[in-house]
Protein backbone atom coordinates (compact mmCIF):
# COMPACT_ATOMS: atom_id res chain seq x y z
CA UNK A 1 0.00 0.00 0.00
CA UNK A 2 1.32 3.90 -0.76
CA UNK A 3 1.60 6.22 2.00
CA UNK A 4 -1.43 8.05 3.76
CA UNK A 5 -1.12 11.65 3.48
CA UNK A 6 -2.52 14.42 6.12
CA UNK A 7 -2.92 18.01 5.01
CA UNK A 8 -2.18 20.34 8.17
CA UNK A 9 -3.31 24.48 7.37
CA UNK A 10 -3.54 26.80 10.33
CA UNK A 11 -7.64 26.45 10.39
CA UNK A 12 -10.05 29.13 10.51
CA UNK A 13 -13.46 29.87 11.51
CA UNK A 14 -14.49 31.24 8.09
CA UNK A 15 -15.82 28.70 5.83
CA UNK A 16 -13.90 29.32 3.04
CA UNK A 17 -10.33 28.05 3.76
CA UNK A 18 -11.77 24.87 4.59
CA UNK A 19 -13.69 24.19 1.89
CA UNK A 20 -10.32 25.45 -0.56
CA UNK A 21 -8.19 22.85 1.47
CA UNK A 22 -11.09 19.93 1.24
CA UNK A 23 -10.93 20.96 -2.71
CA UNK A 24 -7.02 20.64 -2.99
CA UNK A 25 -7.17 17.62 -0.83
CA UNK A 26 -9.33 15.90 -3.29
CA UNK A 27 -6.52 17.17 -5.78
CA UNK A 28 -3.52 15.67 -4.43
CA UNK A 29 -5.31 13.01 -4.39
CA UNK A 30 -5.66 12.20 -8.07
CA UNK A 31 -1.66 12.43 -8.33
CA UNK A 32 -1.77 8.38 -8.46
CA UNK A 33 -4.11 6.52 -10.64
CA UNK A 34 -7.68 5.36 -8.84
CA UNK A 35 -6.83 7.76 -6.05
CA UNK A 36 -4.77 5.07 -4.54
CA UNK A 37 -3.86 7.23 -1.99
CA UNK A 38 -5.36 8.39 1.13
CA UNK A 39 -5.21 12.05 1.50
CA UNK A 40 -6.84 13.72 4.60
CA UNK A 41 -7.10 16.87 6.03
CA UNK A 42 -6.22 18.46 10.20
CA UNK A 43 -6.06 22.03 11.09
CA UNK A 44 -3.91 23.23 13.95
CA UNK A 45 -6.31 25.43 15.51
CA UNK A 46 -10.78 26.23 15.70
CA UNK A 47 -11.19 22.47 15.50
CA UNK A 48 -13.11 20.78 18.11
CA UNK A 49 -9.88 18.41 18.98
CA UNK A 50 -6.54 19.39 18.83
CA UNK A 51 -4.30 18.75 16.02
CA UNK A 52 -2.28 15.57 17.59
CA UNK A 53 -5.70 14.12 18.17
CA UNK A 54 -6.74 14.64 14.29
CA UNK A 55 -3.71 12.73 13.82
CA UNK A 56 -3.58 10.55 15.79
CA UNK A 57 -7.59 9.38 14.30
CA UNK A 58 -6.49 9.85 10.96
CA UNK A 59 -3.54 7.31 11.50
CA UNK A 60 -6.25 5.00 13.01
CA UNK A 61 -7.88 5.07 9.86
CA UNK A 62 -5.33 4.54 8.17
CA UNK A 63 -3.87 1.71 9.69
CA UNK A 64 -7.25 -0.10 9.13
CA UNK A 65 -7.38 0.60 5.34
CA UNK A 66 -3.58 -1.38 6.09
CA UNK A 67 -1.10 1.80 5.68
CA UNK A 68 1.86 1.63 7.15
CA UNK A 69 3.31 4.91 6.52
CA UNK A 70 2.03 8.88 7.15
CA UNK A 71 3.22 11.86 5.73
CA UNK A 72 2.16 15.34 7.14
CA UNK A 73 2.46 18.35 4.75
CA UNK A 74 2.10 21.40 6.58
CA UNK A 75 0.30 23.76 4.25
CA UNK A 76 1.86 26.76 5.77
CA UNK A 77 3.86 29.60 4.17
CA UNK A 78 6.68 30.63 6.91
CA UNK A 79 8.71 29.06 9.21
CA UNK A 80 6.57 31.02 12.36
CA UNK A 81 6.57 29.52 15.35
CA UNK A 82 3.52 26.91 14.23
CA UNK A 83 5.69 25.23 11.98
CA UNK A 84 9.02 25.24 14.18
CA UNK A 85 7.34 24.78 17.49
CA UNK A 86 3.71 23.63 17.28
CA UNK A 87 3.19 21.50 14.58
CA UNK A 88 6.24 19.41 15.08
CA UNK A 89 5.40 19.09 19.03
CA UNK A 90 1.96 17.69 18.18
CA UNK A 91 3.46 14.91 15.98
CA UNK A 92 5.65 13.43 18.16
CA UNK A 93 2.57 13.44 20.93
CA UNK A 94 0.99 10.67 18.07
CA UNK A 95 4.41 9.71 17.81
CA UNK A 96 4.64 8.32 21.21
CA UNK A 97 1.33 6.78 21.36
CA UNK A 98 1.47 4.93 18.08
CA UNK A 99 5.13 3.76 18.10
CA UNK A 100 5.89 1.42 15.21
CA UNK A 101 2.45 1.01 14.33
CA UNK A 102 2.71 3.63 11.57
CA UNK A 103 5.63 5.34 10.58
CA UNK A 104 5.49 9.27 10.66
CA UNK A 105 6.87 11.62 8.62
CA UNK A 106 6.52 15.39 8.97
CA UNK A 107 7.53 16.72 5.49
CA UNK A 108 9.09 20.25 5.24
CA UNK A 109 6.15 23.19 4.93
CA UNK A 110 5.04 23.84 2.09
CA UNK A 111 6.37 27.84 1.40
CA UNK A 112 10.12 26.07 1.83
CA UNK A 113 9.69 24.81 -1.69
CA UNK A 114 11.32 26.51 -4.34
CA UNK A 115 8.48 25.52 -6.54
CA UNK A 116 6.24 27.81 -5.23
CA UNK A 117 7.56 30.71 -6.82
CA UNK A 118 6.24 30.11 -10.15
CA UNK A 119 2.93 30.25 -9.04
CA UNK A 120 3.30 33.52 -8.63
CA UNK A 121 4.89 34.07 -12.22
CA UNK A 122 1.41 34.17 -14.41
CA UNK A 123 0.05 36.74 -12.30
CA UNK A 124 3.00 38.83 -12.21
CA UNK A 125 2.65 38.84 -16.03
CA UNK A 126 -1.20 39.33 -15.99
CA UNK A 127 -1.15 42.06 -13.91
CA UNK A 128 1.32 45.09 -15.56
CA UNK A 129 2.21 48.13 -13.21
CA UNK A 130 5.50 50.08 -12.29
CA UNK A 131 6.41 48.10 -9.23
CA UNK A 132 4.67 45.04 -7.58
CA UNK A 133 4.44 44.22 -3.56
CA UNK A 134 4.22 41.48 -2.32
CA UNK A 135 2.50 40.75 0.75
CA UNK A 136 2.96 38.21 3.17
CA UNK A 137 1.37 37.72 6.78
CA UNK A 138 4.79 37.84 8.56
CA UNK A 139 5.94 36.30 11.51
CA UNK A 140 7.61 37.72 15.21
CA UNK A 141 9.96 34.65 15.03
CA UNK A 142 13.45 35.81 14.15
CA UNK A 143 14.69 34.86 10.87
CA UNK A 144 10.90 33.78 9.75
CA UNK A 145 10.86 36.92 7.10
CA UNK A 146 14.29 35.81 4.93
CA UNK A 147 12.22 33.18 2.29
CA UNK A 148 10.05 36.23 1.77
CA UNK A 149 12.60 38.03 1.44
CA UNK A 150 14.60 36.04 -0.81
CA UNK A 151 11.27 35.23 -3.13
CA UNK A 152 11.05 38.72 -3.61
CA UNK A 153 14.12 39.73 -4.90
CA UNK A 154 14.34 36.24 -7.21
CA UNK A 155 10.95 37.63 -8.94
CA UNK A 156 11.58 41.47 -7.99
CA UNK A 157 9.16 42.50 -5.91
CA UNK A 158 9.48 44.02 -3.43
CA UNK A 159 7.79 42.95 0.39
CA UNK A 160 4.97 44.04 2.84
CA UNK A 161 3.80 42.23 5.90
CA UNK A 162 0.20 42.62 7.11
CA UNK A 163 0.83 41.47 10.74
CA UNK A 164 4.75 43.02 11.67
CA UNK A 165 6.26 46.46 10.92
CA UNK A 166 6.81 46.85 7.22
CA UNK A 167 3.48 46.88 6.66
CA UNK A 168 1.50 47.28 3.62
CA UNK A 169 0.74 51.50 3.91
CA UNK A 170 4.22 52.13 4.91
CA UNK A 171 5.25 50.39 1.95
CA UNK A 172 3.10 51.76 -0.34
CA UNK A 173 3.44 55.73 1.23
CA UNK A 174 7.58 54.57 0.51
CA UNK A 175 6.63 53.84 -3.31
CA UNK A 176 4.07 56.80 -3.74
CA UNK A 177 6.86 58.97 -2.74
CA UNK A 178 9.64 57.73 -4.88
CA UNK A 179 7.35 58.36 -7.71
CA UNK A 180 5.60 55.18 -8.57
CA UNK A 181 1.79 55.93 -10.18
CA UNK A 182 1.16 52.23 -10.95
CA UNK A 183 1.45 49.38 -8.18
CA UNK A 184 0.53 46.04 -8.09
CA UNK A 185 -0.37 44.06 -4.63
CA UNK A 186 0.29 40.00 -4.54
CA UNK A 187 -1.38 38.56 -1.06
CA UNK A 188 1.45 35.68 -0.71
CA UNK A 189 -1.70 33.73 1.33
CA UNK A 190 -2.93 30.50 0.10
CA UNK A 191 -6.92 30.87 0.32
CA UNK A 192 -9.80 33.42 0.28
CA UNK A 193 -10.79 34.55 4.09
CA UNK A 194 -11.14 37.03 6.42
CA UNK A 195 -7.28 38.47 5.99
CA UNK A 196 -7.88 38.65 2.11
CA UNK A 197 -11.01 40.80 2.57
CA UNK A 198 -9.34 42.82 5.01
CA UNK A 199 -6.53 43.29 2.34
CA UNK A 200 -8.69 44.56 -0.11
CA UNK A 201 -10.78 46.98 2.57
CA UNK A 202 -7.19 48.49 2.71
CA UNK A 203 -6.65 48.70 -0.63
CA UNK A 204 -9.66 50.82 -1.03
CA UNK A 205 -8.77 53.12 1.79
CA UNK A 206 -4.79 53.40 -0.07
CA UNK A 207 -7.11 54.46 -3.46
CA UNK A 208 -8.89 57.40 -1.43
CA UNK A 209 -5.58 58.18 -0.10
CA UNK A 210 -3.53 58.09 -3.10
CA UNK A 211 -6.54 58.88 -5.85
CA UNK A 212 -3.43 59.39 -8.02
CA UNK A 213 -2.15 56.12 -8.19
CA UNK A 214 -3.29 53.18 -9.76
CA UNK A 215 -3.62 50.01 -7.71
CA UNK A 216 -4.16 46.53 -8.77
CA UNK A 217 -4.79 43.57 -6.04
CA UNK A 218 -4.14 40.01 -7.18
CA UNK A 219 -6.07 36.98 -5.91
CA UNK A 220 -4.21 34.80 -3.29
CA UNK A 221 -2.91 31.42 -4.23
CA UNK A 222 -5.91 29.60 -4.45
CA UNK A 223 -6.53 25.78 -4.86
CA UNK A 224 -5.10 25.28 -8.07
CA UNK A 225 -3.99 22.04 -10.17
CA UNK A 226 -0.30 23.73 -9.87
CA UNK A 227 -0.69 24.13 -6.17
CA UNK A 228 -1.89 20.50 -5.74
CA UNK A 229 0.95 19.65 -8.07
CA UNK A 230 3.67 21.49 -5.58
CA UNK A 231 2.19 19.87 -2.92
CA UNK A 232 2.11 16.74 -4.15
CA UNK A 233 5.83 16.92 -5.10
CA UNK A 234 7.11 18.12 -1.65
CA UNK A 235 5.03 15.16 -0.07
CA UNK A 236 6.75 12.37 -2.12
CA UNK A 237 10.13 14.13 -2.35
CA UNK A 238 13.04 11.76 -1.65
CA UNK A 239 10.70 8.56 -2.89
CA UNK A 240 9.82 6.85 -5.71
CA UNK A 241 5.57 6.77 -5.86
CA UNK A 242 4.15 3.65 -7.52
CA UNK A 243 0.59 3.45 -8.91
Amino acid sequence: MPSAYLLVSHGSRDPRPDIAVQQLAKLVSQKLPNSENLVGTATLEVKTHPLHQQIYDFAQTALVLGYKSLKIVPLFLVPGVHVMIDIPAEVELVKAVLGQDMIIDLKRYLGSYGNLEKLLTPTMASIKAEVSILLAHGSRRFGSQQPIETMARNLGLVVAYWSISLNLESRVTELVVAGYKQIAILPYFLFTGGITDAIAESVEKLKLQFPEVMFKLAPPLGESTELADVIWDLATEGEKVFG
